[in-house]
């Protein structure tokens, strides 16, 4: 089943092309929480116990995750 445009228009669109990004790039918290399918609060947890990758602090209120930290996650847990 194809989604529907407005779905796919809401998204952001570094979890769009997620499988495009090079693996180098930085994302942001809600397109992990896409990718995990999972809140704010379980993602911090879940770096907390190592599951997910540590992130990258790009300044004092901004954080982001590598994407080909984000893909060795998700290749394991395959």
């Amino acid at each position: 089943m194809k989604p529907d445009r407005s779905t796919v228009e809401s998204l952001d669109p570094a979890l769009v092309t997620f499988d495009l990004l090079p693996n180098a790039s930085l994302v942001r918290l809600p397109v992990v929480e896409a990718l995990f399918a999972c809140s704010t609060a379980s993602v911090w947890r879940r770096v907390k116990n190592g599951t997910l990758p540590k992130p990258v602090k790009l300044s004092p209120r901004v954080t982001a995750w590598r994407v080909g930290d984000l893909r060795q996650v998700l290749k394991q847990a395959a």
